[in-house]
């Protein structure tokens, strides 16, 4: 219990501060805001990635901003319920923000028109609409990074590639029942038939603390590969339950939403050779983190605990923000002062080869493309950290697309 207050009101802290980061620049400030959920589904995650998202901010305002001008970024919590992101996001757009990040499908999903009308960018990094990724039909949402349905066919690349193949092989695919879990069961269906192998799937109810009754079944399947698709404290119970059922953790892949508390939470010993879907490097060997940790950490101007720099989610976060830093940088480069939603957007979509100084994978956008090319690679966790098993890349990429044309397409007829 003290332990969950201490996380609580660290959490709380972090959204204080966050409130008046950059308000010192606010008249000539590009503005971005993270009304994120603090307190509800997304806590496994959502301080260490705010954290990571203000300590690579706090480097760019503190070497002079982005052509002179500093980034204002707010934050508040939604407690992942759309009509209290609405609400945050009618208060940060009045006061001029031009960028919006909820890190909620289910606000990011009620946001999806809002910000088509009112023509601002709204990026939504593992989460949200998978076929926003259409730029045509969603011009100012940018998934930023691999989708689900990305992310599905690197992990079956690499068990076609590196793991002995599919042909004539069974896939079980253990998903917590909601539309993220099923998200990825069209293009895994697809990539069975085209490579041959029986893929059955497993689903357990959520928020996933009880799966055993779901891991007899698999167990009863007796797959050659696994895939695990949850978020938060049922990942760890997935990879419990499937060790506990026989199935060796290198048979084990994840989709991104394991991290290294899942880790310590089944122990590192235990759950050494688990392998999940990287979107970001993970560590600290990156020339950006290393510049964070030299600029910011070191001088003591973090924004929380110096342990999280580094960890997944930590990393996430940075991301995040430098590709939204980069798209405008690219925009004021083009355009000059002020910068707008539309002015932005045009950024993004002039993004290539980006990687972050080694912390992404080069990412590209285009009118067309806002997921940025689908790249990602294998990591497996090596008792203490996540090391990455092979490189950058982005396969069955006309496989991912026929998803995602067609649900753009429908919630084109639909809108």
């Amino acid at each position: 219990m003290r332990h969950s207050m201490r996380k609580l009101a660290f959490g709380a802290a972090l959204v204080a501060s966050a409130m008046s980061f950059g308000v010192a620049h606010a008249n000539d400030a590009i503005k971005f805001a993270a009304p994120l959920d603090y307190t509800a589904v997304y806590t496994f995650l959502t301080n260490e990635y705010a954290q990571g998202q203000k300590d690579y901010l706090r480097m760019i305002n503190d070497a002079g901003g982005i052509e002179g001008q500093k980034i204002e970024y707010t934050s508040s919590d939604t407690g992942n319920q759309p009509q209290r992101g609405i609400e945050a996001y009618n208060r940060a757009q009045r006061d001029g923000a031009i960028l919006f990040d909820f890190l909620s499908t289910p606000v990011a999903r009620a946001m999806v028109n809002r910000v088509l009308d009112d023509k601002v960018v709204m990026i939504t990094a593992f989460h949200g609409r998978g076929d926003a990724s259409d730029g045509e039909t969603f011009p100012y949402v940018f998934p930023v990074m691999s989708t689900y349905w990305s992310q599905a066919a690197t992990l079956i690349d690499y068990m076609e590639q590196h793991e002995g193949g599919l042909k004539g092989k069974k896939v079980a695919h253990v998903y917590i029942d909601s539309p993220f879990g099923r998200e990825p069961i069209p293009v895994l269906e697809k990539l069975a038939g085209k490579l041959d192998f029986t893929l059955r799937t497993f689903p357990y109810a959520s928020p996933g603390n009880e799966q055993s009754s779901t891991w007899s079944e698999v167990r009863r399947f007796r797959p050659d590969q696994v895939i695990i698709w949850g978020a938060g404290g049922g990942q760890a119970v997935s990879v419990r339950e499937a060790i506990r059922n026989g199935i060796a953790p290198e048979k084990i892949h994840s989709v991104v939403w394991l991290a290294e508390a899942d880790m310590e939470s089944v122990g590192k010993d235990t759950a050494k050779g688990i392998r999940k879907f990287e979107g970001t490097a993970s560590g600290t060997d990156s020339e950006l983190i290393q510049e964070i940790i030299t600029k910011v950490i070191e001088p003591g101007h973090g924004s929380g605990p110096k342990e999280n720099v580094g960890r997944t989610y930590y990393n996430v976060g940075v991301a995040t923000m430098a590709v939204s830093v980069e798209a405008a940088r690219l925009a004021l480069e083009k355009f000059g002062p002020p910068l707008d939603g539309d002015k932005l957007r045009q950024g993004f979509e002039m993004i290539k080869d980006y990687d972050a100084k080694g912390l992404l994978p080069p990412l590209s956008f285009s009118t067309e493309d806002h997921q940025g090319g689908g790249f990602g690679r294998v990591s497996h966790w090596d008792g203490e950290k996540w090391a990455p098993l092979n490189d950058w890349g982005n396969p069955y990429q006309d496989i991912v697309w026929e998803s995602i044309r067609q649900d753009a397409a429908a919630f084109k007829e639909g809108r």
